[in-house]
């Protein structure tokens, strides 16, 4: 059933096909996935399985292409991200990104009952694209585009369960001086984040570089988990002194940190030392695009 998030009492049907008939096995499908988790949630306690289809990913890319050449490409999947049709429409991106972010960010998700301002929404989206790689306070984001903290918060959550952003929150066990409550948040593809703030200059002019290269390590690393079904914590770690790590990652009781770096030539920077004695069994890794298949294509 495809856009079953269309269909009246969708939950109740498909539990009474669920109980009433086994044999048949249901796929329900949508493009506007927080309104088909809605519906059909809480009718299907213990009888579904959820998948999340994310944009396509790195390692996808270079299993259809090779390694070689998805490396040549990660300055171009920086700026015009991973969707599909953006990926098979060479020379066209611009105008695919156009049309993706017009009938699906500002015309599905401005539908949502829980929407009640559009104009500030479309807002919230640009100053949350500004801020990727850094910390996002619901405050200053209110302030600056006009709405109270609480609704700043609901619309992030909003954006969240379609599927357009991520919060990453901070890493905090054995410091007084850790930010305890803070949170990053990333897009899921950077073509999107480009296309909402109108930018598809190439890397190398840009001021935002290390951010975007951030944020594809990031939302690359967090696709695989996923994709994985990998049972990880995330965080990124940061303390008042504005010592900080990218990316953590906690899995069986076993620490990994990443630091993400666009200039190859910054791969020898360590640990902070703060965290280091901290959390002295925690591995660290700088993550640039002369290694980042380390990460990316990595099983664990």
């Amino acid at each position: 059933m495809d856009e079953a998030q269309r269909i009246p009492d969708i939950g109740l049907r498909l539990k009474l096909i669920t109980d009433q008939v086994p044999e048949v096995q249901v796929i329900a499908t949508g493009s506007s996935s927080f309104e088909l988790a809605a519906k059909v949630g809480e009718s299907l306690t213990g009888r579904k399985r959820v998948f999340r289809m994310f944009p396509l990913t790195f390692g996808e890319m270079v299993a259809h292409t090779n390694l070689l050449e998805e490396r040549r490409l990660i300055p171009h999947r920086m700026v015009y991200g991973y969707y599909p049709e953006v990926v098979v429409s060479s020379g066209e991106e611009r105008a695919v990104l156009r049309e993706l972010a017009d009938s699906y960010l500002y015309k599905d998700i401005l539908m949502l009952d829980s929407v009640g301002k559009p104009d500030k929404l479309v807002k919230l989206l640009q100053a949350l694209a500004h801020q990727i790689g850094g910390q996002v306070s619901y405050n200053e984001v209110g302030q600056l585009i006009g709405l109270d903290p609480k609704t700043v918060e609901r619309y992030v959550d909003v954006l969240e369960k379609c599927y357009i952003v991520f919060r990453l929150g901070s890493f905090s066990r054995n410091l007084r001086n850790e930010l305890k409550s803070s949170r990053k948040i990333y897009f899921w593809d950077l073509g999107i984040r480009n296309a909402v703030i109108a930018n598809f200059q190439q890397v190398e002019n840009r001021a935002d570089t290390g951010a975007l290269w951030e944020n594809f390590v990031v939302s690359e690393r967090m696709k695989r988990l996923a994709i994985q079904g990998s049972f990880v914590n995330t965080w990124f770690w940061r303390t008042q002194q504005q010592k900080e790590i990218d990316f953590i990652e906690e899995e069986d009781g076993v620490l990994r940190a990443f630091e993400c770096k666009w200039n190859s030539s910054k791969s020898q920077v360590k640990m902070p030392e703060q965290f280091a004695k901290a959390y002295p069994a925690a591995t660290f890794q700088v993550i640039t695009p002369d290694c980042v298949d380390d990460l990316l294509l990595s099983k664990t």
